[in-house]
């Protein structure tokens, strides 16, 4: 009777949660929300160092959360494992979902109880029992614990989020208890849970970032470690279209993550996928479609800075400030130096060892060479890293902080001047860097992290984008945009001011064999509507990137994952039918009051009949368009036909059709 009463107390706890941005009184299901996430076994030996002879040639061993308990192929099933991951991976969320599987009686029923502790609801406790932390996890004054821990092989203990504890696993042996009832200092009593030295036949699963594995590893017997590494790409759709629950806006949101390089890699993360998502589903509030979407990556990433600073001491910026001020300088000079792995002793001598804030940007990772060699440090993802380097050179100078450069030096226009020369990997930093000189951004930051970014460096990004396009024998060609970086650049700040500045001298686009991905014609969209100078636009042997109509056209996967099999192309709403057109953002874009454009080249572009309605309406309505050239295309009689309606409506300004 007992077990059933708790089974429904769990349910009651876990079933639902509430997210951050989760509106009063709104739960959400564990079920409804939860994405597989690819979680690797990690062996490693008792000195905390990988094992030498692991073979990872097919990559590394996933398991899931029905598999985490089951024996190994030696035959073994652990009693103990430890759940690594980064901030954000989602170690708390599938904790949850091992809490509704076993209600569900999917997962585990080895284990007649599982008890789930929070650790940073127990972190201030002094003293404890064992049986105590069992009667926190129950609801009814009158539990059975004795019974309860009679029967150890029954029972599963989660600890989540184990470094909040803070612990440093030093306790001598003799002070370690073997009675579950015995009131010790949390610490000791939990030690000995680890250590076997009380309820040695239970089972424990905890979860922690990687700081201070290490360490634990010392106090453990017979543990398993798995790290989760995050969504695969077939996990991050479906993740999507959990969150969306509507078809429709899913594949909206998806498709703008997608075609942002950076972005939907950064979606590998779980949190950054919630964030992505959040911000997404606030511009559909606004809007139907995301053609004109103005939250970039940068400011994206900023919010998602701000989730993992959330919990922080507001009332002390200037810790925040000051870290971040020495985080940065690691980032930078690891990007100009090619360098994403760094030593314990450069973290020391950069004052970044500081327990409550490292955690939340870097992972830890054990050398083989154990403890007396130190560990090595990586950000989270290196994009991550790139956004911080950026962030190096605009945040406001801190005088404590800013000794800590060492050699390298606060200059901007290194940085450009090294990007546009040689050192094209530098492309993801130099974007970054102008999201976050936007107002939005500057004001955003301060607003949610408390830090402060300065905006002396837009003069010399203006500058730079004004200069990079010159240069040429030819002085015609001195007018011209060549260079499709530049309008990335422009579409992350998203100011149509500064834009309309950065573009004010040119007169032509001038781009060639490139795979215009959706994302890229966002850009090129954006930047059209603010030039009022652009008068000539040629694509030469370039494409209109929009995945395959089909794919795009057909039924949504399910929310279980299975993949939907489309019956064809067949527009269901408004914009799966301006979609059809893979030349819509473009025509949507010149037909922008303001547009004085005279000539329009779209050659070898391998356009058809699909884009002729959408060049009709433009030929139509265009108060300036004189000349169009359409080369090597498949635009049929019937596309023809369009273009000839086009041709006679009496606003057709044009004089020249090749």
């Amino acid at each position: 009777e007992y077990k059933r009463k708790y089974r429904e107390h769990v349910a009651r706890e876990f079933l639902r949660y509430k997210e951050v941005n989760a509106c009063l009184g709104e739960n959400l299901s564990i079920s409804s929300r939860y994405t597989d996430l690819t979680i690797a076994r990690k062996p490693w030996s008792k000195h905390g160092g990988e094992h030498e002879a692991v073979d990872t040639s097919n990559g590394p061993a996933t398991i899931t959360t029905q598999t985490l308990f089951e024996p190994k192929d030696d035959g073994q099933t652990p009693q103990v494992v430890v759940l690594v991951g980064a901030p954000g991976m989602g170690k708390t969320m599938t904790v949850r979902k091992v809490m509704v599987e076993w209600v569900e009686g999917t997962l585990c029923a080895e284990f007649d109880y599982i008890f789930c502790i929070d650790c940073k609801d127990i972190a201030s406790t002094k003293e404890v029992s064992v049986a105590d932390l069992v009667s926190k996890c129950c609801p009814h004054r009158r539990t059975p614990v004795g019974k309860i821990l009679d029967d150890q092989k029954k029972i599963l203990f989660i600890f989540d989020g184990f470094e909040a504890l803070g612990f440093s696993f030093l306790q001598p042996k003799e002070e370690l208890s073997s009675d579950p009832r015995e009131v010790k200092p949390l610490e000791t009593t939990l030690m000995s849970l680890l250590k076997r030295t009380v309820l040695p036949k239970s089972s424990l699963l905890i979860t922690m970032r990687p700081t201070g594995l290490q360490s634990l590893g010392q106090c453990l017997e017979g543990e398993h470690y798995a790290e989760i590494l995050g969504f695969s790409a077939a996990k991050r759709k479906e993740y999507f279209h959990r969150y969306f629950e509507n078809d429709n806006k899913a594949d909206m949101a998806f498709r703008f993550a997608r075609d942002n390089e950076i972005l939907y890699s950064l979606c590998t993360i779980p949190v950054m996928s919630w964030t992505v998502c959040t911000i997404l589903e606030q511009e559909l509030c606004k809007k139907k479609n995301l053609f004109e979407c103005s939250k970039a990556t940068t400011r994206m990433s900023v919010f998602y800075l701000s989730q993992l600073t959330t919990h922080r001491d507001r009332n002390n910026p200037q810790d925040l400030q000051q870290f971040l001020h020495k985080l940065c300088s690691l980032a930078a000079d690891g990007i100009w130096k090619h360098k994403v792995l760094f030593e314990e002793k450069e973290i020391k001598d950069r004052g970044l060892d500081q327990p409550d804030l490292l955690p939340l940007f870097l992972n830890e990772k054990i050398t083989r060479n154990g403890v007396d060699h130190g560990n090595i440090y990586s950000f989270t993802h290196l994009h991550l890293q790139e956004f911080f380097a950026a962030m190096f050179y605009v945040l406001e100078d801190d005088e404590e902080a800013d000794g800590d450069s060492r050699t390298l030096t606060k200059d901007i226009n290194v940085l450009l001047e090294n990007y546009s020369e040689s050192r094209k990997d530098l492309n993801s930093t130099v974007r970054f860097l102008f999201g976050l000189v936007s107002q939005k951004t500057i004001e955003y930051a301060d607003k949610t992290v408390g830090c402060r970014i300065s905006p002396r460096s837009r003069d010399d990004l203006l500058r730079w984008l004004q200069g990079r396009h010159g240069g040429s024998s030819h002085p015609s060609q001195a007018m011209m945009v060549s260079k499709l970086d530049t309008f990335h650049f422009l579409f992350e700040m998203n100011e149509k001011g500064f834009t309309q500045s950065a573009l004010g001298h040119f007169t032509d686009i001038d781009l060639q064999g490139i795979k215009l991905t959706f994302y890229d014609q966002m850009a090129l969209s954006f930047c059209i509507r603010q030039w009022a100078g652009l008068g000539c636009i040629t694509l030469r042997g370039c494409s209109f990137h929009h995945q395959d109509l089909e794919e795009k056209l057909a039924p949504s996967p399910p929310h279980s994952g299975a993949s939907g099999v489309g019956g064809g192309p067949c527009p269901t709403t408004e914009w799966q039918q301006e979609m059809c057109s893979p030349i819509h953002l473009l025509c949507q874009a010149l037909q922008h009051p303001g547009s004085n454009l005279q000539v329009l080249r779209l050659q070898w572009c391998r356009l058809s009949e699909s884009c002729c309605a959408e060049l009709a309406a433009l030929l139509a309505e265009h108060p300036s368009l004189a000349q169009l050239e359409l080369g090597d295309g498949s635009l049929g009689d019937a596309g023809m036909r369009l273009l000839c309606k086009g041709l006679q409506q009496p606003g057709c300004r044009l004089r020249v059709l090749r």
